[in-house]
């Protein structure tokens, strides 16, 4: 089966993937779209893994404060180098996660973080995390998702490590 050049552009849209890859993805999969968007989200989780040893020390600081100026949040995310800190993709990452944060109100970055008394008092464990760690937690503007496999997928989708580093979130009259 040929592969046009409109069923390669929709499948670079719908991933934004390079167009050798949409191509190779598109050729593999017999030109079923479906099929070669999973094989290009599969190749770009082999990828971040990879990618999770090497060392990043750029990243942003994103700063949210939610209208009424009563709760802010202040995150830390990091990557390679400071092209990727300045892109658009990485930018707009950071900004959902701080207001992800200022919404759902996580008390622990991942499952390593919560303190072994807190765990081991809690009712249902598994619950207990994917409440309190911001890495376990649904995406709020796609419940579909948790935090780690937006970053994950941004990860494939940029090709260098990033990572969450640190966050805290005020609000007026509460105590951290």
């Amino acid at each position: 089966m040929a592969i046009s050049v409109d069923n390669i552009k929709e499948l670079r849209e719908a991933t934004s993937c390079g167009v050798i890859e949409c191509k190779k993805a598109l050729e593999e999969s017999g030109g079923d779209f479906e099929k070669a968007k999973k094989l290009l989200q599969k190749r770009g989780l082999e990828l971040a893994a990879k990618k999770g040893s090497r060392e990043a020390t750029e990243g942003r600081i994103e700063a949210y404060i939610h209208p009424g100026s009563k709760l802010g949040v202040l995150l830390e995310v990091s990557c390679e180098t400071d092209f990727v800190a300045k892109n658009e993709d990485f930018c707009k990452f950071s900004k959902d996660v701080a207001m992800h944060i200022a919404a759902m109100n996580p008390k622990y970055l991942s499952k390593e973080d919560i303190p072994e008394e807190d765990l081991a008092s809690a009712e249902n464990q598994d619950v207990f995390i994917k409440e309190n760690c911001l890495m376990a937690q649904s995406f709020v503007k796609d419940p579909k998702m948790t935090i780690n496999e937006y970053l994950t997928s941004l990860v494939a989708k940029i090709g260098e490590n990033m990572f969450i580093k640190r966050f805290v979130r005020f609000k007026v009259n509460e105590i951290v």
